[in-house]
């Protein structure tokens, strides 16, 4: 009996195809993530960016990220902030608190508030509801807030359905959603990390989301344990759903942002004390940017590699270096230590060849 060797195309041709905007199969693409030279998944995911960008522009926001409670159902054991209900060290910020601190970033340049913070059951819907009503009235500044998880959180302590709960925000003043909880959206990690939220419930959330006329990003955390099929398999969720949402929704995904894990002070630091190298972290920007082609922006996250990879970046399909970060607390506890201003932000876009521009969460850009 005669066996036929099984044959495949060299890679070369499957980064050809990708830049015809083929979409791959799923080991066409872990081909592509092993196999191809980083030199060559960088100069497609660049000339995606300029195709997508011409006028080449990298924009960036000047925002806080306000944690306005750090109590949490949810024991995920790769995060170092949460705080179990009832535990002495939980928190949460009075309405006066987070005024105080939008003030203070207004008067640095601040554009907006990113606000996020745990799955806490002891906050009514109406502390939300009159936090955004003031924070709009008073303010009148862009409102990016509670991520899919929170949502979801959300939904489960008042009873409500995601949408009912997206309306309800949508109506006290939320302009946008940022795309936390994510990490890699496939239940085989995310049960052995003990997220709380399944990968199918934080996309069924996006998708109420995105059905209610809300933008969002969409994250994916790697190097806390996944493999690449792990990866792959998150990358075309995101691709399906925005697929979804473009098709039928009056909404959808304006941004993706991969981002690194910090070990430090968390409960599998132990098992995962490395942080991921800064070549694989720009091999994966490169491959989400050609991956996610139906996705507009893409953010290189400077806050967990660094501003010396995050201009590197630039060159690999992300065409935003995202948010000054004036205030961070849940990554930052978890090792992410890096800090910068608009003034750097800004230094970093001009010498990497770039023009800057300001803009909102929602990456409607402003006026200089």
């Amino acid at each position: 009996m005669t066996t036929t060797a099984v044959t495949f195309a060299p890679v070369t041709d499957l980064l050809e195809r990708i830049a015809q905007r083929d979409h791959l199969a799923h080991d066409e693409w872990k081909r592509v993530i092993t196999e191809a030279a980083t030199e060559d998944l960088r100069r497609l995911a660049d000339e995606l960016r300029r195709e997508l960008h011409p006028d080449n522009v990298v924009t960036y926001v000047v925002d806080r990220n306000i944690n306005y409670s750090n109590v949490c159902f949810s024991v995920c054991n790769f995060c170092a902030f949460y705080r179990k209900p009832g535990d002495a060290e939980g928190y949460v910020l009075s309405h006066d608190e987070i005024f105080e601190k939008v003030e203070e970033m207004i008067e640095i340049g601040g554009s907006g508030v990113l606000m996020q913070g745990g799955l806490n059951p002891e906050l009514p819907l109406e502390w939300y509801t009159k936090l955004l009503s003031e924070l709009k009235q008073r303010y009148g500044i862009h409102l990016h807030c509670f991520s899919p998880t929170e949502i979801y959180g959300m939904s489960k302590t008042f009873g409500l359905n995601y949408g009912q709960v997206v309306r309800e925000l949508k109506a006290a003043g939320l302009d946008s959603v940022p795309g936390g909880g994510g990490e890699i959206l496939v239940d085989e990690i995310r049960k052995k990390r003990r997220t709380e939220c399944n990968g199918q419930e934080w996309l069924d959330v996006m998708e109420a989301i995105h059905q209610a006329g809300l933008k969002t990003t969409a994250t994916m955390m790697i190097g806390y344990g996944e493999t690449i099929d792990h990866r792959i398999q998150h990358l075309e969720l995101l691709y399906q759903l925005q697929q979804r949402s473009l098709q039928s929704a009056p909404a959808n995904f304006i941004s993706f942002i991969p981002w690194t894990f910090q070990p430090d002070n968390t409960p599998i630091g132990k098992i995962i004390p490395n942080r991921l190298p800064a070549e694989e972290y720009l091999r994966w920007l490169a491959l989400s940017r050609l991956y996610l082609n139906n996705i507009p922006n893409q953010q290189v996250s400077w806050l967990t590699v660094g501003l010396a990879d995050g201009r590197r970046g630039l060159h690999f399909g992300a065409n935003d270096i995202g948010s000054t970060m004036i205030e961070e607390n849940v990554i930052s506890k978890a090792g992410a230590n890096h800090k910068a201003t608009e003034e750097m932000l800004f230094n970093v876009i001009v010498e990497e060849g770039f023009r800057p521009v300001k803009r909102k969460a929602d990456y409607t850009r402003l006026a200089a």
